[in-house]
């Protein structure tokens, strides 16, 4: 079993895959490592991740990092999960460049959503820390919904009224 991700082994898992790199390339981290980075979490069980292009060569090197840094690496962000606005890249926050990979946070709002949608309790504390962080406005977070809300159809295994109904949930409360 691997170690649990904090800050310091997530740095050490941007350097490794800077090393790797190949050419430029966007990494953007989610779910915990975001919480982790803004220290909310002390650590997180793995790292998600996705990188804009695919670098075959940081791909292939991912196997020997997990193990050699004992890390558990997802490549799955909020786009697999809920529609995201066009210019999502834009708004990513900047975390870190190591060699030719620049290191962002996903699109906030994207990632709140992408709680929300979920439903868990931890996932309901993150999107609570991003409200009271200053990091998510309530009135955009519900502005992002109703701009996606008409491709939710493109996600079968979403309940568009009970998605929108935990949405307002989430920003009123």
């Amino acid at each position: 079993m691997r170690a649990l991700a904090d800050a310091a082994r997530i740095h050490d898992l941007m350097k490794a895959l800077g090393r790797e790199a190949d050419r430029p390339a966007q990494v953007y981290l989610t779910g915990g490592a975001t919480a982790v980075l803004y220290g909310w979490r002390d650590s997180t069980i793995d790292v998600d991740m996705k990188m804009v292009p695919d670098l075959d060569r940081v791909f292939r090197s991912i196997p020997e990092i997990k193990e050699r840094l004992e890390i558990n690496i997802e490549l799955a962000s909020p786009d697999d999960f809920i529609p995201v606005r066009e210019g999502w890249e834009d708004r990513s926050p900047f975390i870190a460049q190591e060699g030719t990979l620049v290191f962002r946070h996903f699109d906030l709002y994207a990632q709140a959503l992408s709680k929300i949608e979920r439903g868990h309790a931890q996932d309901e504390g993150d999107v609570r820390q991003m409200f009271d962080r200053g990091l998510v406005d309530r009135g955009k977070l519900l502005e992002y919904f109703s701009a996606i809300e008409p491709r939710l159809y493109r996600y079968p295994a979403i309940d568009p009224a009970g998605f929108r109904r935990a949405v307002e949930r989430a920003a009123h409360s």
